[in-house]
């Protein structure tokens, strides 16, 4: 066993005796922070600091005897090898036969468990869901984490977003006073970043600002951590803000100013932490629990956001052909090339774009085997080298003032074993089926994921991950209320929605393989049958097709292929050097 899984054990029964000492029977830390955000800070990885797990999706219970980590399929393998000799356990969500944290405490307790949460880092309604006793207790690890990280506060700017915080603002005023209501608390940060049109950089590939929002009918009072405040960007921003009706007030402050609220206060309970619940409860709030109306406005994006997307995509675009010429001139060329090589090259190219402001995520650069985790991490030191054979997955993204991009390109780097090819072709199918799509208005993103996954089912082949996830502008790479994915969810796709489109397929020490475009919904026109919506694919970058099994295409597949990659050579191979665009061009050649 090695040292850090020590360490991860002696956290473990650090947390235990405390446990002893507080008469607690289980202790629960979720991943999240005192926002619901999907990414966050470093002071709040605290299911990371406590089992060593780094996924983006993961909860830990602690009992007196057991320790047990729920993720999803996404990070089965990534678990496995992470959790070895911590004693933690793995709970498989999203399988059939998963028992949830819920269900599995109250087969431990029944209703009679006192159960200890982190009352800033769960929700209210995960919160409600759990049996017996809950005990909130703010920051909780911060007995044990003696080194813990700050909240961070970068500096805070402005952006342009096709419509003024005053539109936005006015807007939601209108919406409470429809819902009878005297304010609203808005505790997501990504739709505090859309309301305001703020950014800043206090989560590592997030745009946002750790902040609460307290809009009401006569004003709005932003909490943050305003450290940044003498930072000249930061200054001018609060400058702005408060000269037209924004207060801008310290982070630490929002406790007292919900409990000196009058009114009726409009709540998410999806995003609002039970510590400011139990402030609202306490101070007798009058509350309307419902769901956010920013993140479907949110979702929309208007034309300036449209086009602001469709450019970066050009240069997103270019930044991705530039690299995969690299990528396979030297692979090709006999240099040793690592997956941490080739993620550091991708971000340089990147970032010679001028309205670059970092990447939208990490950088997933995969090779072999690496590939069969769908969210590997590529480590910095003893990564795979590259080899002329097989399959290459890279996952990645960047952050522009004028956009956000996510795209997935599998390339062959050499030759390809048949079941290679196999996995190739079909998973390229189901993007096809999906990115042709037509619908009626109203169809929600549930009912037209098995598009992409009907070619794979077909030949008894599947993937556990969503299909689609919505994307911010400038905003978060991983956003809703839409999605496209089997679970219920009954938000329409909507003209203006930007959503992805990602099947894939992964074998266990073998490859992986996805392929992921950003597709726009748009309007498709009426006929006497009614509305319908078609996709518009944003991200350009070739398909290679050198890896393709012809034959499994139909002649529909064929042309939206070919026309594809029609497009990106018609788009891109003009702004290339000579070389670059000669090799795009064979790449482009129809099949």
């Amino acid at each position: 066993m090695c040292y850090m899984e020590n360490i991860y054990r002696e956290r473990i029964e650090r947390l235990r005796e405390l446990m002893r000492a507080k008469d607690w029977d289980a202790v629960l830390i979720t991943g999240g922070d005192p926002h619901g955000s999907e990414y966050p800070a470093e002071r709040w990885k605290q299911v990371q600091w406590l089992s060593g797990f780094t996924g983006e999706a993961g909860d830990l219970v602690v009992t007196l005897d057991h320790a047990g980590l729920w993720t999803d399929t996404r990070y089965f393998i990534q678990a496995v090898r992470q959790l070895e000799g911590t004693g933690v356990e793995l709970h498989k969500t999203r399988v059939p036969e998963q028992v949830l944290i819920p269900e599995w405490l109250g087969r431990q307790f029944g209703g009679d468990g006192i159960i200890a949460v982190d009352g800033l880092c769960t929700g209210v309604d995960f919160a409600r869901s759990i049996p017996g006793t809950v005990v909130g207790v703010p920051d909780i690890l911060s007995l044990l984490w003696t080194d813990r990280p700050e909240i961070p506060h970068t500096p805070v700017f402005t952006v342009q977003a096709g419509e003024s915080r005053e539109s936005k603002l006015d807007w939601l005023r209108d919406r409470l006073a429809d819902m009878g209501c005297d304010g609203m608390l808005l505790t997501a940060l990504d739709e505090i970043a859309w309301l305001l049109n703020v950014r800043g950089a206090d989560i590592e590939y997030n745009p946002l600002v750790i902040s609460y929002l307290l809009v009401t009918s006569g004003g709005a009072e932003w909490y943050e951590a305003k450290g940044g405040e003498e930072d000249p960007q930061t200054a001018a921003t609060v400058s702005i803000l408060e000269s037209e009706g924004v207060a801008v007030l310290p982070y630490s402050e929002i406790g007292e100013a919900l409990r000196g609220f009058s009114g009726r206060l409009f709540v998410d309970t999806s995003t609002l932490n039970w510590s400011l619940y139990e402030e609202l409860s306490s101070a007798g709030t009058r509350l309307l629990e419902g769901t956010s109306p920013v993140g479907l406005r949110k979702a929309v994006k208007n034309e300036f956001e449209i086009e602001g997307m469709r450019g970066i995509h050009i240069k997103d675009g270019l930044a991705m052909e530039r690299f995969l010429y690299w990528l396979e001139k030297s692979v090709q060329g006999g240099r040793e090339i690592s997956e941490w090589d080739a993620a550091v090259m991708l971000g340089r190219f990147r970032s010679e774009i001028p309205e670059y402001m970092g990447d939208s995520f990490e950088t997933i650069s995969a090779y072999g085997p690496s590939a069969a985790l769908p969210h590997y991490v590529t480590p910095r030191e003893g990564s795979p080298v590259l080899c002329e054979q097989g399959l290459y997955l890279c996952d990645s993204g960047g952050q522009y003032s004028c956009g956000t991009t996510d795209i997935t390109r599998t390339v062959p780097l050499g030759e390809c074993s048949q079941l290679e090819k196999e996995d190739y072709t079909l998973v390229l199918k189901g993007h096809i089926a999906l990115a042709m799509a037509v619908f009626p208005a109203g169809t929600a993103g549930c009912q037209i994921d098995a598009l992409a996954r009907e070619p794979l089912w077909r030949s008894y082949r599947n993937f556990g991950h969503g299909t689609g996830h919505g994307i911010g502008y400038f905003l978060g790479v991983h956003e809703g209320p839409q999605d496209i994915r089997q679970n219920f969810n009954s938000t329409p796709l909507l003209p203006g929605m930007i959503t992805s489109d990602e099947p894939g397929i992964y074998r266990e020490g073998r490859h992986g393989v996805r392929h992921e475009n950003l597709l726009l919904c748009v309007d498709a026109g009426s006929n006497e049958f009614g509305s319908w919506r078609a996709f518009e694919t944003l991200t350009l970058c070739h398909f290679d097709t050198s890896a393709l099994l012809p034959e499994l295409l139909d002649a529909d597949e064929r042309k939206w292929l070919n026309s594809y990659n029609d497009r990106v050579f018609a788009t891109l191979g003009r702004l290339l050097p000579a070389e670059e665009r000669e090799w795009l061009y064979s790449k482009t050649r129809p099949i």
